[in-house]
């Protein structure tokens, strides 16, 4: 049975995200507010929470198009390769946001994704998806969870998401009702920004 943890985005308490992110060590499946809907995910370099993640999605790992939430830009080099100038000038604009941004995978990806060409990469505009991400010390695989109704296509209540997952999930955080439109995806990894799908944010940040 897993846990529900209440974290306040105004002050994420710090014992409450200790908790969270001991589980993320551990190789649990959490799933977490974000800026837009809910999201499930693990620790980036645990494989064996990746492959439960893949079971539990029914997919491959190798064949997974999940995002990274990291706390900010300082890091976007250990997992993308060189950007240019205009790139960075527009993920510097749109982040922390609701935005998802495929970026040419670098060379030091984890092994489990060393053969990925792109990576999306996402900063949150919520502060516990933040302090979870700084606590862990490296990224959040992610990856949205979808209802079974076809008009309400995400949850938002923390509370029923619970109940729809505990039996599937280690932790579920409670940051309040989430939104119920995805993010917006931009592909950055070629010529031009291409617009993926289309969401929360706004398009002028290009």
């Amino acid at each position: 049975m897993s846990q529900l943890i209440k974290i306040y985005e105004e002050n994420p308490n710090p014992r409450a995200v200790g908790q969270v992110v001991e589980v993320l060590r551990n190789g649990g499946l959490v799933i977490y507010p974000t800026d837009t809907v809910y999201g499930l995910g693990c620790d980036l370099t645990n494989s064996r929470a990746l492959e439960r993640l893949a079971r539990l999605k029914g997919v491959k790992l190798d064949k997974a198009n999940w995002s990274f939430i990291c706390a900010d830009l300082s890091n976007l080099s250990d997992y993308v390769r060189q950007i240019d100038t205009r790139t960075f000038k527009i993920l510097k604009r749109a982040l922390p946001g609701p935005y998802t941004f495929i970026l040419p995978g670098g060379n030091n990806l984890p092994k489990d994704f060393k053969r990925k060409k792109t990576v999306g990469i996402r900063i949150p505009d919520n502060a516990i998806a933040q302090a979870l991400v700084r606590a862990l010390g490296s990224p959040i695989v992610s990856t949205s969870i979808r209802d079974d109704d076809d008009v309400i296509e995400y949850t938002t209540d923390p509370e029923l998401i619970y109940e729809k997952w505990q039996n599937l999930v280690d932790v579920v955080v409670d940051g309040g009702y989430g939104g119920n439109v995805a993010s917006t995806v931009i592909d950055l990894s070629g010529p031009e920004p291409e617009v993926v799908r289309e969401g929360k944010g706004d398009l002028n940040i290009l």
